[in-house]
């Protein structure tokens, strides 16, 4: 991921370019283009990643009271194949396409929140948990079915996962206790993490995410971030 200026993008219905990368749909399956630097050790990335979103679904969900931040899963169901020439890598496999709006900075209006998702048989759990600035903890428990249907799921007990290296708090709420825990990324405000989670019987692949916007709004990460993400003029 690159930051870069207003004269790097250009976007039509079909298509969104940034720089040297795009996406674009093509016969019902979302095409991305990869072609940046890898950093801070500079190599080239040089790809390509095919989703078939499978399902689609329109449905905005609030993340605070005031509805100033928004949050839709669009493709919860979707599948990826993925294919670089720089570095040599393939795989396919299970993914997730959402997106998010905001009407002001999102430190502005959480301290953290947990996300987490997990597939199994044709269906999508995902639980959201936020914690406000305004006051209060607003929590979200959805589930996705090939069907197109969005029902209500049960929320399990909130189970914490082992600390990191740069000690942001990090936890999921599942039915059972987590098991083959990876850490796929550590930062000094966000983590992402991979375990097997779920309900006994239907325990599955999951993916987890942990935010902390006070760490995130902190200074010192601030002075980090050119340095995990590079900006192009």
């Amino acid at each position: 991921m690159t930051e870069r200026g207003a004269g790097a993008l250009a976007r039509t219905p079909d298509q969104l370019t940034v720089g040297p990368s795009r996406m674009r749909w093509d016969g019902g399956k979302l095409v991305i283009e990869i072609e940046e630097r890898a950093f801070p050790l500079p190599r080239r990335m040089a790809g390509r990643v095919v989703v078939d979103p499978g399902p689609l679904f329109g449905t905005v969900h609030a993340l605070d009271a005031d509805g100033l931040h928004r949050w839709r899963p669009v493709a919860p169901l979707a599948r990826a194949a993925v294919s670089f020439d720089d570095p040599r890598l393939a795989w396919s496999g299970s993914a997730y396409v959402d997106m998010n709006a905001g009407d002001e900075p999102i430190e502005n209006g959480f301290r953290s929140w947990t996300w987490s998702r997990t597939a199994v048989a044709g269906e999508t759990t995902i639980f959201y948990d936020v914690e406000t600035r305004r006051g209060g903890e607003r929590g979200l428990a959805l589930s996705y079915r090939a069907d197109g249907s969005i029902g209500q799921a049960a929320r399990p007990p909130v189970r914490p996962l082992p600390g990191t290296l740069w000690r942001v708090a990090r936890s999921l709420r599942s039915a059972q206790a987590p098991s083959g825990i990876r850490t796929f990324e550590d930062t000094p405000f966000y983590t992402r993490t991979g375990c097997i989670a779920g309900e006994p019987g239907r325990a599955g692949p999951t993916v987890c995410e942990s935010v902390d916007l006070d760490r995130f709004a902190s200074p010192w990460v601030r002075m980090l971030l050119p340095f995990r993400m590079p900006r192009r003029r």
